[in-house]
């Protein structure tokens, strides 16, 4: 504990945001990092807990709080406080291959968890990874780690996205050779194509993408495995496969007018964007250009959705969210260290208010019709509100119309963010793997092995739609698991 008394002497100071109605002028990362002192102050925060839940990576009263990494968290907070910032690297990156994209993106169940929240505020250990991973690039400090023995087993990677990336550096450094199979034109999976580029500027991934290579990974792109190769193929010539393919089929609706132009999936629009902000097309192939907006969904993805249309030029937008408002403080049944089921008001929502004067989210409400004119374009959409129930025999939320409630709302664009519902059929057909009711692909409880002989599964086509972090703890998990399917034992951690 580098400070004994940091948590008593400094209140909690997060990195600040630009303006948002500066930011929304491009797609570039917008929380300018805080100077080295005030960094330093912010480590000597941490109490050096005797139980440090923050990294406990726990299940708490239904929901997972404290990091899925385990990460050493109190160690290098105190590292930074004492200005050792290369054993505070050392510490953070024997737990997490990639803290330049948890640092960004991760919703920090650490936090959720610090003892400091419990009757004040958390440590801004998110803010501190991110300075610490970030450090490290500035300073040559990363470099290539090229295996000195390979081990002459090849491994397969279906899927680039941050359970493939963490199941193929893993076991590179084993001495492993690996391949990783991409559909997409560039590596990252939803990385790359699914988050902004103001959330995780693409560059962040190049760079890590290009250390992986000269590491000996070698990255295919452009190569739908199960269409422009065979599984028996991939079977025939790998040691091991790892199917990391995520949970790519999307959450439709059923409405009377869904078919037909303007309704498009959350992914593909934020793929159009990305692709235009990278300088791969023109101009995007969706924008929301003046138009009246509707995102179907209140989570981080539906937000990303407000924040582009924005930075689009949208005429409007609003944000529809089956579930009521939460509270803005927990409750009583919400105690810490459980994951808190609050108010959170992102980005997008807040460019929302500086812009239109108001919050896009329409609570309890969903699209009931969507409105067309003669010649098929959509005009709007007919949402209605919804009553919350719990059923008493199952326990069971139940949502169901208020009558009268209907309401029409001006719309060119819909955006579908209700989230994903299992990898993709041809991909466990091609492979001849067992899915789940969630369409995940099935192992033996706690393991990553398939029915399949030597075929492994990992991230979110094997938990579920979950966040890039567990993506990570479960490549990491899996790779063990492979690693000892190939030597009769492993060493890894």
């Amino acid at each position: 504990m580098g400070k004994a008394t940091g948590f008593l002497e400094y209140e909690r100071k997060a990195v600040t945001s630009r303006a948002p109605l500066e930011r929304i002028r491009d797609y570039s990362e917008f929380h300018p990092p805080l100077n080295m002192d005030e960094r330093k102050r912010q480590a000597a925060r941490c109490m050096n807990c005797g139980v440090p839940f923050c990294q406990s990576g726990e299940n708490f009263g239904g929901g997972y709080s404290g990091c899925p990494l385990h990460n050493l968290i109190p160690e290098w907070n105190d590292e930074i406080y004492n200005g050792n910032w290369k054993v505070a690297l050392k510490r953070l990156l024997k737990t997490n291959n990639f803290p330049e994209f948890t640092g960004r993106v991760c919703p920090a169940l650490c936090e959720a968890a610090c003892t400091c929240g419990m009757d004040g505020e958390s440590v801004t250990v998110h803010d501190n990874e991110l300075t610490i991973i970030e450090k490290g690039f500035e300073n040559g400090w990363i470099t290539p780690r090229i295996p000195k023995v390979r081990s002459g087993k090849k491994v397969a990677v279906i899927g680039s996205g941050p359970s493939g990336l963490a199941v193929a550096d893993q076991l590179n450094q084993r001495g492993h050779t690996v391949t990783v199979f991409e559909k997409n034109n560039r590596p990252g999976g939803l990385l790359m194509y699914g988050i902004p580029n103001m959330k995780l500027e693409k560059s962040v991934i190049d760079r890590r993408v290009k250390l992986m290579e000269e590491e000996g990974i070698e990255f295919r792109t452009s190569v739908n495995v199960g269409i422009d190769i065979s599984a028996a193929e991939l079977e025939k010539e790998y040691d091991a496969v790892v199917l990391c393919v995520g949970s790519g089929k999307a959450r439709d609706i059923t409405v009377p007018g869904r078919e037909g132009e303007g309704v498009y999936y959350a992914v593909d629009y934020l793929t159009a964007s990305t692709k235009f902000v990278t300088g791969q097309t023109e101009s995007p192939a969706i924008t929301a250009k003046e138009k009246d907006v509707v995102v179907i969904g209140g989570g981080d993805t539906g937000n990303d959705c407000v924040g582009t249309a924005i930075r689009q030029g949208c005429r409007s937008v609003i944000q529809l969210e089956m579930m009521p408002k939460p509270p803005v403080k927990r409750t009583a049944d919400n105690p810490w260290p459980q994951w808190p089921r609050v108010l959170k008001t992102d980005y997008g929502q807040q460019e929302s208010i500086a812009v239109f004067g108001n919050d896009p989210r329409r609570y309890e409400t969903t699209v009931k019709e969507i409105i067309r004119d003669e010649n098929g374009n959509m005009t709007g959409i007919n949402t209605v509100r919804l009553s919350r129930s719990v059923d008493k025999d199952t326990g069971r939320v139940q949502m169901t119309e208020i009558q009268g409630s209907e309401e029409f709302v001006p719309c060119q664009l819909l955006l579908i963010a209700a989230g994903f519902v299992g990898c993709e059929d041809y991909i466990s057909e091609s492979f001849g793997v067992e899915t789940g009711a969630r369409g995940t692909i099935l192992s033996e409880d706690a393991h990553y092995a398939t029915g399949v002989s030597k075929l492994f599964t990992a991230g979110d086509a094997h938990r579920g739609q979950s966040l890039v972090v567990w993506a990570i703890a479960e490549g990491r998990a899996c790779a063990k698991e492979v690693d000892e399917f190939l030597m009769g034992y492993t060493n890894m951690i």
